[in-house]
């Protein structure tokens, strides 16, 4: 019945002690009562026997067989005293490693118990600061996209734009730079002759001229030019030597209005140039747009992708935390069961221990 034991020696508990040595106690007593009486009834028939013929052998008494069964007596008695102190000792050390370590797997389960509380709620949490960081991480992907999208968007539109520019600008400043030299030629012989002295070849490119730019920017020349201006210059393009012939013909009515072309030259010149100074601060204002809408995008964009960075650190942080912390309640689980059943066996062996502790005591005092 001897078991391994730790810890420092315990009295199980003052029952049982108090048991033990009343045990003794009983045993001793029941052994004198016994002796007492064997030595009555030997000493009894001298006690009525008269006091002149009353002696005693002592040395004889010392052999008779009642001495010997009563020194046997003594003998047996300090031996099952012995042997009750013994028996006690160990039951009270077995006792103290039973309430050993009945407590310390009692608080062992304790803590286990609220250790899986603890790391059920924490996986519960962590699932949901996983669960929230994933969809903050896709809202804000998204929110990059549009605004990646957005910015591609307005440079295709701003590439365009630009292209449109360049080509519109190309256009008026050769037109400019045509009618420029245009109105440059008219103006060299408008003082002295009356246009008389302009070589013909000079006439017919003042004229292509002319045809090539009302008919290349009309819409752009709707509402500039009166409609009498518009027949002058058509007259002008049909017949262009008709205005500067030394000799009248029947065409000579247009002459008076050879002055007119030479207006109508450099109103034309002037509303391109208008135009192209439009043009220009047109897109002067469209390059800043875009510029400031392309830092904007880009400081959104360079935001956007921060933050995925960051919860995606703390995504990878939150969901190892809530991997160990799954892996934590398994191995405490493991360790609560373990506890519980060397719990239920320790119990189970300690209630034998005292059930048979009890029932020693009990033939004890019977001997």
């Amino acid at each position: 019945d001897r078991q391994t034991f730790h810890g420092p020696v315990a009295v199980r508990g003052p029952p049982l002690t108090t048991s033990a040595h009343h045990c003794s106690s009983s045993t001793a007593a029941m052994v004198r009562a016994v002796a007492v009486t064997l030595l009555l009834a030997l000493v009894l028939p001298f006690l009525v026997t008269p006091v002149a013929s009353l002696t005693f052998d002592v040395a004889g008494a010392k052999n008779r067989p009642v001495s010997k069964v009563i020194t046997l007596l003594k003998d047996m008695l300090k031996q099952l005293e012995k042997e009750a102190e013994e028996d006690e000792e160990i039951y009270d050390k077995m006792a103290c490693w039973c309430t050993t370590n009945d407590r310390e797997k009692t608080k062992s389960i304790a803590d286990a118990e609220a250790r899986i509380e603890d790391l059920t709620n924490k996986i519960e949490e962590l699932t949901a600061v996983s669960a929230r960081l994933n969809t903050e991480i896709k809202n804000h992907e998204k929110e990059v996209a549009e605004n990646q999208a957005s910015l591609d968007k307005a440079t295709a539109l701003r590439e365009k734009q630009l292209a449109e520019f360049n080509a519109e600008e190309k256009d008026l400043l050769e037109s400019i730079s045509a009618l420029k030299a245009a109105v440059t030629v008219l103006s060299k012989h408008n003082a002295a002759a009356g246009f008389l002295q302009i070589p013909s070849s000079h006439v017919l490119g003042v004229a292509a001229t002319l045809q090539n730019e009302l008919s290349k920017h009309a819409s752009l020349l709707e509402g500039v030019l009166t409609r009498s201006e518009r027949k002058a210059a058509a007259a002008f393009v049909q017949a262009p030597q008709d205005y500067f012939d030394a000799a009248p013909t029947f065409k000579q009515s247009y002459a008076p209005q050879s002055g007119e072309i030479f207006g109508i030259l450099r109103q034309m010149k002037e509303t391109f140039e208008s135009n192209l100074s439009a043009s220009q601060k047109e897109e002067m204002a469209n390059q800043k747009a875009y510029e400031d809408l392309k830092a904007a995008k880009e400081d959104e964009i360079a935001a956007g992708q921060a933050q995925i960075e960051a919860k995606t650190g703390e995504l990878a942080d939150t969901d190892e935390k809530n991997a160990q912390a799954k892996v934590d309640v398994e191995d405490t689980k493991a360790i609560l069961s373990a506890d519980e059943q060397f719990l239920m066996m320790l119990k189970e062996k300690c209630q034998m221990t005292d059930k048979e502790w009890e029932e020693r005591q009990k033939t004890r005092q019977l001997e």
